[in-house]
């Protein structure tokens, strides 16, 4: 499955991250922490080569939270600085800048000893793929409603620089993301949580994918949230299962398979079936 997926600001942002790099001091990489790597542009470590980089695990929240430490555990072995946060809510923000500050404090005391006595503020880019709280994170770390926020993928155009207090201005990019999934499994985690447009895929094989994992990963949650004794083999016959507990029934009776898979997708994205992570590190 290829997915012709990469609007024209995307390339642009990617053009303009690269040429902007050399104005700013360190990195933010947005991952959701759902799916990590499915939501992480592959080119990231070309792009932005050499910067300092904070990977920020966002909506974790939502995701397992045994899980998402172990995805700390992995970026630090990989000598990236990671930190969980909730940017909706506001949770774990104030580290970012905490952490920043100590992750630059050599290249600040250098600016001193050279007689710097009012250092500019630290300059941060925000990077990530289209959806994953981008414009969110931004209005909680500046105080105010600045960007316009959305939860249709690519609603931020247009890069801007934004000041956080005093100590910090903040470049926000547009997401990056790759011009084709070649991973058919990268494209189904990103429609299951919402990162995607539901136009991209076919929703009830997104669905069937959702269901399928949480068969093998959650079980318990699948069976408690839709009354189920046991969850069948057959993926068909757990669609009807739920179709008909839960009314998604067209005329004369038959199961509106559609109707299934939409309400399926809209309970793992509103945590419905609880906090769910659909990778883990390997």
């Amino acid at each position: 499955m290829t997915i012709q997926w990469f609007p024209g600001h995307m390339a642009k942002a990617k053009r303009e991250v690269q040429e902007k790099l050399k104005l700013i001091d360190i990195v933010f990489e947005l991952l959701d922490a759902r799916i990590p790597l499915s939501s992480r542009n592959p080119m990231i470590d070309e792009i932005l080569a050499n910067k300092p980089r904070i990977v920020l695990l966002n909506k974790a929240d939502m995701a397992d939270e045994a899980i998402t430490k172990q995805w700390i555990s992995f970026f630090e072995e990989q000598h990236l600085r990671a930190l969980a946060i909730d940017s909706q809510a506001g949770t774990g923000v104030k580290q970012i800048v905490t952490a920043a500050k100590e992750m630059l404090k050599d290249k600040f005391a250098k600016m001193a000893a050279k007689g710097i006595k009012n250092p500019r503020p630290m300059r941060a880019l925000i990077v990530g793929i289209p959806n994953v709280g981008k414009s969110t994170l931004i209005n909680r770390l500046a105080g105010k409603h600045i960007a316009k926020t959305g939860d249709k993928p690519g609603v931020t155009k247009a890069q801007q620089w934004i000041k956080v207090g005093k100590e910090m201005e903040l470049l926000d990019t547009p997401g990056i993301l790759w011009p084709k999934f070649e991973d058919e499994e990268v494209g189904l985690k990103l429609a299951t949580t919402g990162a995607i447009k539901d136009t991209i895929l076919n929703l009830q094989d997104v669905a069937v994918y959702a269901l399928n994992f949480l068969k093998q990963h959650y079980p318990e949650r699948l069976k408690e949230r839709y009354s189920l004794d046991g969850i069948p083999e057959d993926i068909v016959k757990l669609f009807d299962e739920i179709g008909r507990r839960r009314g998604c029934l067209m005329s004369g009776g038959a199961i509106d398979y559609d109707k299934v898979a939409e309400l399926v997708l809209r309970e793992i994205r509103t945590e419905k079936l609880g906090r769910l992570s659909f990778e883990k590190p390997e």
